[in-house]
């Protein structure tokens, strides 16, 4: 069974020792900090959230949804832990914003490592691997190095920003502490495995890091006393606040969907409305209000009911989740589980399914799928065009003698998915001929 006070000690990865607690921020403040800082978290503002290279300025990015999700995470964290200390008598060890700010401060970084065009660039990625490695044959790699590429998750990518790229070569990248990279890691396993075909919790929906760094993470994870699920794969249990987390994440895309749908026309008012008022609930009217304004009450209201909710649903299970037996959303728990799914099915055929968004997401898979090929032919050949194309990596993603195929690889992931949106499209082309 994990403990809370273990679960939440500051201490640092890459740290031996603890830092000073006698500062007027936290620890926990500080890894907020850190991160919004961050080289990272700033390209967030031209990667897409729902809809690619939007025009319109009412649209939400990538780091205006994480700024949301730490909003809404903060809350959840601050209503969990004044409840969690009360019942395990934690108050001379931790407040109820310690758990708001550890939960908060993965939050703002649980989209960090997504590439760009969204999910459809993680696709695009492991779909130009697969077909390059097929044709290549050129690179020497394991079968879980394989998976790592050929399954591409922005999670794991997140993980290595946080643990290696970032402020590197220090030891631990951002030295971010153990509970606030446990709580960021929603899935703490390694790439798939068919060992894990017969488990169907929420925690292998898809994986939290790359081979690069498990180490790192069995680090993290026998910090914060993460249960081990598997002695032959790295594959641990959930950090409890990483529920909340995920919570925080579900709760603002599925409403925010519905909002930014409304403001780019593709949801009709009147749906936008119902979809919404199911939850919110709004018992009255202001008859002033322009359609606009009742949008954005009902958004309001809606994420403030659905954070209660997990919230609630987080405390009756609490003991189940610390002895790793719950792993299931929360707000699948919740009353509201059946309408939300009812959301993202009128979300999906209004807004994602839209030839608008659809046909953007399509050019994702040729931007990136051309770049991945490109320059992983000039990481393994030799040819005139291949030394050109090596000179256009940045010097610390350039393919070095003692690389092995494996990191050669990491290298040109670590700088595709890294791009923002506009430089992707930009440099492509760039290469194709197409501007100059």
């Amino acid at each position: 069974m994990m403990e809370w006070k273990q679960l939440l000690t500051p201490k640092r990865l890459g740290k031996d020792k603890l830092e000073n607690l006698t500062s007027e921020r936290t620890p926990f403040q500080r890894d907020y900090d850190r991160l919004v800082f961050s080289s990272p978290f700033r390209r967030l503002k031209d990667k897409t959230q729902v809809f690619p290279l939007a025009k319109n300025d009412h649209i939400r990015t990538r780091l205006i949804h994480s700024l949301e999700v730490s909003c809404v995470g903060r809350s959840l964290g601050r209503i969990v832990g004044a409840e969690i200390i009360d019942r395990h008598h934690l108050q001379s060890e931790f407040s109820a914003a310690d758990f708001g700010d550890i939960v908060s401060a993965a939050c703002i970084a649980h989209d960090i490592g997504n590439p760009p065009f969204g999910h459809a660039g993680e696709d695009a990625i492991r779909t130009a691997f697969s077909a390059w490695y097929n044709q290549s044959n050129k690179a020497d790699l394991s079968a879980s190095q394989i998976s790592d590429f050929a399954y591409f998750e922005g999670n794991a990518q997140g993980f290595r920003i946080l643990t290696r790229l970032e402020m590197s070569p220090t030891l631990g990248g951002m030295q971010l502490t153990c509970p606030t990279l446990a709580a960021f890691t929603k899935y703490p396993k390694e790439s798939p495995t068919d060992m894990l075909d017969s488990y169907s919790g929420i925690s292998v929906k898809k994986y939290g890091f790359f081979q690069a760094e498990k180490e790192l993470f069995a680090e993290v994870a026998d910090t914060v006393g993460l249960i081990k699920r598997d002695e032959k794969s790295t594959w641990r249990s959930r950090h409890p606040l990483a529920f909340l987390v995920e919570a925080a994440d579900d709760i603002c895309y599925s409403i925010i969907d519905v909002e930014d749908g409304y403001r780019m026309g593709y949801v009709p008012f009147k749906q936008a409305k119902t979809l919404l008022g199911e939850i919110a609930q709004v018992t009255s009217e202001h008859g002033e209000q322009s359609q606009d304004e009742k949008i954005k009450e009902l958004r309001a209201k809606a994420i403030d009911k659905l954070t209660r909710a997990a919230a609630k649903i987080f405390l009756e299970f609490e003991s189940e989740i610390l002895q790793g037996k719950f792993d299931r959303d929360l707000l699948s728990q919740s009353k509201y589980a059946e309408h939300l799914q009812e959301i993202e099915v009128q979300t999906n055929s209004l807004v994602f399914e839209h030839p608008d968004v659809v046909c953007i997401k399509i050019a994702g898979y040729e931007v990136l799928g051309q770049l991945f090929t490109e320059f992983a032919n000039a990481c393994f050949d030799n040819s005139n065009k291949s030394q050109l194309m090596r000179l256009m990596l940045p010097v610390e993603y350039r393919p070095e003698i003692t690389d092995d195929s494996y990191h050669k690889l990491l290298k040109i992931t670590d700088y595709i998915s890294g791009m923002t949106d506009s430089y992707a499209t930009n440099l492509f082309q760039q290469l194709r001929g197409i501007s100059l």
